[in-house]
């Protein structure tokens, strides 16, 4: 249940966070179903996993509340956002994987995961 919380990865280190949103098409039930289930380990492509981890990001979640999508994408502090989005862009599978979601996605057909989700501003930290 979201109320415990979600455990974290933990660093040997500092890391670099991103965080993203992206809308879903329409409030369908069926539709976000579907869209939660591609994304399950049973049935997310591996090829879409091992490009993530390929371009060098640690960890990346995703979140939905409605059709509100809300990413997370931890990188090494050296991580380089514009460099790796292009290579991951240009792997095998990967346009087709964002294809595919496309259908879901409040978004154009044929618009890489850089052009899709859009980056968010940290308005607000707690720690210092």
């Amino acid at each position: 249940m979201a109320t415990e919380g979600y455990r974290v990865k933990e660093y040997h280190g500092p890391v670099k966070r991103y965080c993203q949103t992206l809308s879903l098409k329409d409030g369908d039930p069926e539709l976000i179903k579907a869209y939660r289930q591609i994304h399950s380990r049973e049935d997310i492509w591996p090829e879409v996993l091992e490009g993530i981890k390929s371009v060098g990001i640690l960890e990346m979640e995703i979140y939905i509340l409605d059709t509100t999508l809300f990413m997370i994408v931890d990188t090494p502090v050296d991580f380089d956002w514009d460099e790796a989005m292009g290579k991951l862009a240009a792997l095998p599978r990967q346009a087709e994987w964002e294809d595919y979601v496309a259908r879901f996605q409040k978004c154009a057909l044929g618009e890489s995961s850089n052009d899709k989700w859009k980056m968010m501003e940290r308005m607000f930290h707690l720690y210092e």
